[in-house]
Order: structure tokens, then sequence, then C-alpha cells
């Protein structure tokens, strides 16, 4: 399916099912925000990376507007729909403020198989080794990619390419390789930490 989308560049990557809170202080997107959600239609967040639109982006609604201030601005909840990829920008639209594109929603497959369980122990113990807790408040069986993807430590590079991979058990790889290569680096510098406390300090030895 292809169709015409209201966009709001962001320096972020939005997944599907995730909940955001963003602060609307631009005319422009004041009036995008009002617009959709009056309307109860969506509006896409592509990501802006190097200073530029980036193809891929994620369509998501209004759910709610947590505070409205006397000047327009407001504090909202939005939350992610799927995944689009822009096929062209739409830069001036009559009567708006706000730019829009053209986009497609590329197949995506969240079917997955037994990996998420491995995949959610590694950042469990990558989480343990950096004194985090972190509650995904699902199960381990039900939970997808795009639910734990933001406390991996992805750069914001990473977190883009994941976005542009169509099918979950391809995620749920590329974030199970991100997790092998972080965790001995993290388990590397405390290791670190341990050594640079005891320096100075009274140690039994042995031989």
């Amino acid at each position: 399916m292809t169709n015409f989308v209201p966009i709001f560049p962001l320096g972020i990557v939005v997944y599907p099912g995730e909940t955001i809170n963003l602060h609307i202080f631009e005319p422009r997107y004041k009036q995008l925000i009002s617009e959709c959600h009056a309307a109860k239609k969506p509006f896409g967040i592509p990501a802006v990376l190097k200073n530029a639109v980036a193809e891929m982006g994620t369509l998501v609604e209004v759910i709610e507007i947590a505070q409205q201030y006397e000047d327009g601005k407001m504090d909202i909840r939005a939350t992610g729909l799927q995944v689009f990829r822009i096929l062209e920008i739409v830069q001036s639209i009559p009567d708006k403020l706000y730019s829009g594109a053209i986009v497609n929603y590329p197949p995506n497959d969240m079917s997955k198989k037994t990996m998420i369980r491995k995949v959610v122990a590694s950042l469990r113990e990558l989480h343990k080794l950096l004194g985090v807790s972190k509650d995904f408040k699902k199960s381990d069986d039900i939970l997808l990619s795009y639910d734990i993807a933001h406390h991996a430590g992805l750069s914001l590079d990473e977190e883009y390419e994941l976005l542009g991979l169509m099918q979950e058990l391809q995620r749920l790889e590329y974030l199970k390789r991100h997790l092998a290569k972080v965790l001995p680096v993290v388990a590397g510098m405390e290791s670190l930490k341990d050594k640079i406390k005891l320096n100075g300090h009274f140690r039994e030895l042995k031989a």
C-alpha cells in the first residue's frame, strides 16, 4: 500500500508498539499534531541521521495530549504503529506549515522462534553488569525485538539499521550479535573497575 502521511522528522528511531512522550513547540508541528489528533489520523516519524531525513520511519498515532499550554505548546504521548519507507518527500502542502511524504509499508515478518529467550538472557546479563534494572512488562516468550532494542545499548545508526530489517528473526540475530560483541567489553570494564578499586589497598595474594 502507498499513501501520503504528514511527517515529523526527529533524531530518534521509533519502533512499532513503542510509546513515546514528546513536547511539541514548533508552530508547524503544533498544527500537525492538532490536526492529526482531531481527525484521529496517524503521522510519520522518519529518523534524522547526519542532518538528513532518512528513508525509513515509523507511522505513529497520538494516544493522549497530556498537557496543553496557553501558547499552543503541548505534551503528547504517541505509539508506534508500523514501519514505512519514504518514496518521496512533499516539502510544500497548501495551507500547511508541515511537510509530508509519499510512503509505502514493506512486509514485516513478526514471527519468531525461541531465539528471543537467548537474546533476553544476554540483555539481562548486560543490565546486571551495568547495575540497571528494566521491567519490560511482558513475559519473555511474547517480547519482540522492538520491545528491547532501545535497552541494548545500540547507537542511533544501529537502531536505524534494525528498523530497516523486515523479519523478526533478522532483528533478533542483529541484537544477539550486538550483545555478543558488547558483553565481553562491559565485563572487562567491570574487571578493570575492580582492579582500580583494589589499587593501594591491602590484599591477600597467593603464590
